[in-house]
Protein backbone atom coordinates (compact mmCIF):
# COMPACT_ATOMS: atom_id res chain seq x y z
CA UNK A 1 0.00 0.00 0.00
CA UNK A 2 1.41 3.74 -1.11
CA UNK A 3 -0.30 6.44 0.88
CA UNK A 4 0.06 9.63 -0.30
CA UNK A 5 0.02 13.07 2.22
CA UNK A 6 1.17 16.89 2.01
CA UNK A 7 -0.57 18.35 -1.05
CA UNK A 8 -2.39 21.38 -0.64
CA UNK A 9 -2.80 24.81 -2.40
CA UNK A 10 -0.12 27.37 -2.82
CA UNK A 11 1.00 30.60 -4.52
CA UNK A 12 3.22 30.54 -7.19
CA UNK A 13 6.94 30.64 -5.41
CA UNK A 14 5.75 28.57 -2.99
CA UNK A 15 7.01 25.19 -1.99
CA UNK A 16 5.44 22.17 -1.00
CA UNK A 17 6.51 18.78 0.66
CA UNK A 18 5.20 15.37 -0.44
CA UNK A 19 6.08 12.08 1.26
CA UNK A 20 4.62 8.50 0.55
CA UNK A 21 4.75 5.74 3.32
CA UNK A 22 5.00 2.37 1.86
CA UNK A 23 3.60 -0.83 4.03
CA UNK A 24 3.00 -4.13 3.03
CA UNK A 25 6.21 -4.49 0.56
CA UNK A 26 9.97 -4.96 0.54
CA UNK A 27 10.12 -1.28 0.15
CA UNK A 28 14.00 -1.23 -0.93
CA UNK A 29 13.90 -3.72 -3.86
CA UNK A 30 11.64 -1.42 -5.69
CA UNK A 31 12.57 1.55 -7.85
CA UNK A 32 10.14 4.65 -6.39
CA UNK A 33 8.65 7.43 -8.45
CA UNK A 34 6.42 10.71 -8.30
CA UNK A 35 3.95 11.14 -11.19
CA UNK A 36 1.56 13.63 -12.02
CA UNK A 37 -1.66 14.36 -13.81
CA UNK A 38 -3.35 17.34 -14.79
CA UNK A 39 -6.85 17.93 -16.38
CA UNK A 40 -6.95 16.57 -19.83
CA UNK A 41 -3.10 15.87 -19.86
CA UNK A 42 -1.49 12.38 -19.93
CA UNK A 43 -0.12 11.12 -16.61
CA UNK A 44 3.87 11.80 -16.31
CA UNK A 45 6.61 11.20 -14.37
CA UNK A 46 8.19 13.90 -13.12
CA UNK A 47 11.15 12.12 -11.12
CA UNK A 48 12.11 8.90 -10.02
CA UNK A 49 14.86 7.13 -7.50
CA UNK A 50 17.40 4.60 -7.74
CA UNK A 51 16.74 1.56 -4.90
CA UNK A 52 19.54 3.11 -3.38
CA UNK A 53 18.89 6.32 -3.40
CA UNK A 54 22.01 7.06 -5.42
CA UNK A 55 20.90 8.18 -8.94
CA UNK A 56 18.03 10.01 -9.68
CA UNK A 57 15.67 10.90 -12.39
CA UNK A 58 13.94 14.76 -13.28
CA UNK A 59 11.80 15.46 -16.07
CA UNK A 60 12.78 19.03 -17.84
CA UNK A 61 9.88 21.02 -16.45
CA UNK A 62 11.07 20.41 -12.92
CA UNK A 63 14.70 20.00 -13.14
CA UNK A 64 16.44 22.49 -10.36
CA UNK A 65 12.94 22.95 -8.82
CA UNK A 66 12.16 19.46 -7.66
CA UNK A 67 14.36 17.22 -5.32
CA UNK A 68 13.10 13.01 -4.63
CA UNK A 69 14.74 11.26 -1.66
CA UNK A 70 13.87 7.97 -0.21
CA UNK A 71 14.68 6.69 3.40
CA UNK A 72 15.10 2.88 3.07
CA UNK A 73 14.93 2.64 6.85
CA UNK A 74 11.41 4.23 7.17
CA UNK A 75 9.55 2.99 4.11
CA UNK A 76 9.25 6.40 2.76
CA UNK A 77 9.89 8.60 -0.21
CA UNK A 78 9.43 12.31 -0.11
CA UNK A 79 9.04 15.25 -3.51
CA UNK A 80 10.20 18.38 -2.41
CA UNK A 81 8.97 21.02 -4.72
CA UNK A 82 10.16 24.22 -5.11
CA UNK A 83 9.34 27.71 -6.65
CA UNK A 84 6.47 26.02 -7.56
CA UNK A 85 4.23 27.22 -11.02
CA UNK A 86 0.62 27.45 -11.58
CA UNK A 87 1.52 24.78 -14.77
CA UNK A 88 2.93 22.29 -11.42
CA UNK A 89 -0.67 22.11 -10.38
CA UNK A 90 -2.22 18.61 -10.50
CA UNK A 91 -2.75 15.59 -9.03
CA UNK A 92 0.71 13.60 -7.66
CA UNK A 93 0.64 9.80 -7.54
CA UNK A 94 3.64 8.14 -5.44
CA UNK A 95 4.67 5.04 -7.90
CA UNK A 96 6.36 1.64 -7.13
CA UNK A 97 8.61 -0.12 -10.00
CA UNK A 98 10.21 -3.19 -10.35
CA UNK A 99 12.12 -1.35 -13.01
CA UNK A 100 15.70 -2.04 -13.40
CA UNK A 101 17.46 1.10 -11.88
CA UNK A 102 20.20 0.80 -15.17
CA UNK A 103 16.87 2.45 -17.37
CA UNK A 104 17.06 6.24 -18.41
CA UNK A 105 13.68 6.60 -18.04
CA UNK A 106 11.88 7.59 -14.98
CA UNK A 107 9.61 4.69 -14.35
CA UNK A 108 9.04 2.80 -17.61
CA UNK A 109 6.63 0.91 -15.97
CA UNK A 110 4.72 1.07 -12.95
CA UNK A 111 3.51 -2.10 -10.73
CA UNK A 112 1.88 0.03 -7.86
CA UNK A 113 0.68 3.13 -7.15
CA UNK A 114 -0.75 5.21 -4.44
CA UNK A 115 -4.62 6.92 -4.31
CA UNK A 116 -2.87 10.62 -5.20
CA UNK A 117 -2.69 14.37 -3.55
CA UNK A 118 -4.04 17.18 -5.20
CA UNK A 119 -1.06 20.17 -5.46
CA UNK A 120 -3.11 23.13 -6.68
CA UNK A 121 -0.43 26.60 -7.28
CA UNK A 122 -2.43 29.80 -7.61
CA UNK A 123 -1.05 32.48 -9.62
Amino acid sequence: QLVESGGGLVQAGGLLRLSCAVSGRTFSSYRMGWFRQAPGKERECVAAISRSGGSTYYADSVKGRFTISRDNAKNTVSLQMNSLKPEDTAIYYCAASTAPDTTARGLPWVDYWGQGTQVTVSS
